[in-house]
């Protein structure tokens, strides 16, 4: 954790934040394509996203009939290909609403970053969205790589169901595929990986941001026909999984952030299963706390943006 002017900024800025979801309706009592909406008009707690010129629309064959991929390219030769899968519980969110962060993990990492669209729920329940990644992660080891001027050498991650998203499609390599070492790192913000439920979720059911309430909405989107033990599969909540033959990952939380003990947990069992792992958990930090302009939100990224740079300076 970071030093104590930070932390007093960090529950300041949470009271404001506080402030400011007091005035909007919780994201579970509007339809999704509100929430959707929304946030493309920059009227969320959000800052307003930014579209870049920069940033490029590639088809992708997929089992579910093709899908859009963001690209966003650095300056120079590129080092390799940073696949990105974005949050938004399953259920909202985009790729080109994060141009402005990926184009300068592309500028400062050397790496191209590729951004599915994938499908989401409601309308598109699990398994749409893992099949979705699993088949980009497949296309540009398959030469997509190439079609963007990269080497087919793979890292990947995500924010918070972008996370669980990244953990589910190296499962899927490893295990259906046969490729364990598919990507080199893994950078792992804030995710979800046990779909039923941690302790955090419950000590911090009324936290900023995402609620129980919250929770419980974007999961049942996302798993309409999966109930109780259902939701502990590995392809589900990746938690459970034999987590053996992984990459070197980096795990990135807010201490108060319901989905805590899911990073805690999920970092305990990646070491344990013998790959290598670093854990950076950041006072008072709420979940999404890194897309704010404030200290923590600025050290975690810059974590983040060096630790994709030395995977690339290994092997």
């Amino acid at each position: 954790m970071l030093g104590a002017d930070l932390r007093e900024e960090t529950l300041a800025f949470n009271e404001q934040l506080r402030a400011l979801l007091a005035t909007v309706p919780g994201v579970e009592t509007v339809a999704p394509e509100v929430t959707r909406r929304a946030r493309y008009e920059g009227r969320s707690i959000f800052p307003a996203p930014v579209f870049l010129d920069e940033a490029r629309w590639v088809d992708v064959p997929s089992r579910g009939g093709g899908l859009r991929v963001r690209v966003i390219a650095p300056d120079g030769e590129a080092k390799g290909v940073y696949l990105h899968i974005h949050g938004g519980g399953w259920t909202i969110g985009a790729p080109d609403l994060h141009d402005a962060d990926l184009s300068r993990l592309a500028r400062d990492t050397g790496l191209v970053v590729a951004s599915p669209e994938y499908r989401l729920a409601p309308e598109h329940p699990y398994p749409a969205a893992p099949d979705d990644c699993e088949d980009v992660a497949l296309w540009l080891r398959g030469g997509g790589a190439a079609e963007l001027g990269a080497p087919a050498v793979l890292s990947i991650g995500g924010e918070s169901a972008g996370a669980h998203l990244a953990a589910v499609t190296m499962l899927r390599f490893r295990d259906k595929h046969g490729a364990p070492d598919a990507f080199r790192a893994a950078n792992l913000v804030y995710g979800a990986f046990d779909l039923s439920g941690t302790p955090s979720r419950w000590l911090l059911a009324d936290a900023p941001v995402l609620t129980d309430a919250g929770m419980t909405w974007f999961t049942d989107n996302y798993l309409p026909e999966h109930h109780g033990d259902e939701r502990h599969d590995p392809d589900i909540s990746p938690l459970f999984a034999d987590l053996r033959g992984l990459p070197r990952a980096l795990f990135t939380v807010g201490s108060a952030d319901p989905l805590l003990d899911d990073s805690l947990f999920m970092a305990a069992r990646w070491e344990v299963a013998g790959n290598d792992t670093d854990l950076r958990v950041y006072a008072e930090g709420v979940h999404g706390f890194n897309a704010f302009p404030i200290g923590i939100g600025v050290a975690a990224n810059a974590a983040q943006t060096e630790f994709l740079k030395s995977s690339f300076l290994k092997g």
